[in-house]
């Protein structure tokens, strides 16, 4: 798909505007760019990375986009797509490297944003269950003796109980949430570095980001 810029009155190109979030799902859904991640020597940690700094020296020794790779050979990958996954690709282990770079890519090649199980609450649940002809009932164990007076006797019965747990635990939930956190402050750090780096020539990232927080009602 190739990205045509509209023309204002004055005949001049005007450049498409799009969220972060949305210039990644075009740069890697619709244009199929690849993520690249050559090893990333005497680089600063903080900086925008190995790849908008090798992207920028390559276009301007020659002069137009460069060459993705090998795989890429025979199909064409639009040079703001291109700029969008050498940000990527330069993610700085503070914000997870190259693990979230991926994350990054691959969700957003997907169409979608992290699971940050909505709507979950966690549920007070048997940890285990069994079914017989009389329907499905909670397991129980023993957790001791008492002794009860019945018909006049002394007797010891099995005091029982039923083993519990909380499904999904709220862990899980916190740990999925935390999870989405830090995506949203990777596509921070995309969005100023496309912004600062201002290579993109068809493409302006808006300052639109997605919800920090989804779970929170507003």
């Amino acid at each position: 798909m190739t990205m045509h810029r509209p023309i204002n009155n004055r005949g001049a190109r005007v450049k498409r505007a799009l969220s972060v979030q949305a210039a990644l799902e075009w740069a890697f859904r619709i244009e199929k760019a690849q993520l690249e991640l050559p090893p990333r020597k005497d680089v600063p940690e903080e900086g925008f990375g190995f790849g908008l700094e090798y992207v920028l020296l390559q276009r301007a020794a020659l002069g137009c986009k460069v060459d993705g790779g090998q795989y890429k050979m025979g199909s064409y990958t639009h040079p703001d797509a291109d700029v969008i996954a050498a940000t990527v690709a330069g993610m700085p282990n503070s914000l997870g490297g190259v693990r979230m770079a991926i994350s990054v890519a691959e969700l957003a090649r997907a169409g979608i944003t992290p699971d940050w199980m909505p709507g979950v609450v966690p549920r007070c649940v048997p940890v285990e269950t069994k079914r017989n002809q009389h329907g499905e009932r909670s397991t129980t164990v023993v957790v001791g003796t008492e002794r009860v007076l019945t018909r006049g006797k002394w007797r010891s019965v099995e005091v029982l109980a039923c083993p519990v747990t909380w499904r999904p635990h709220p862990e899980q939930i916190a740990s999925a949430r935390r999870g989405y956190g830090d995506w949203w402050q990777a596509l921070g750090w995309i969005q100023d570095g496309l912004v600062v780096g201002g290579m993109l020539r068809e493409v302006e990232v808006t300052t639109a980001m997605p919800k920090v927080r989804p779970w929170k009602a507003d």
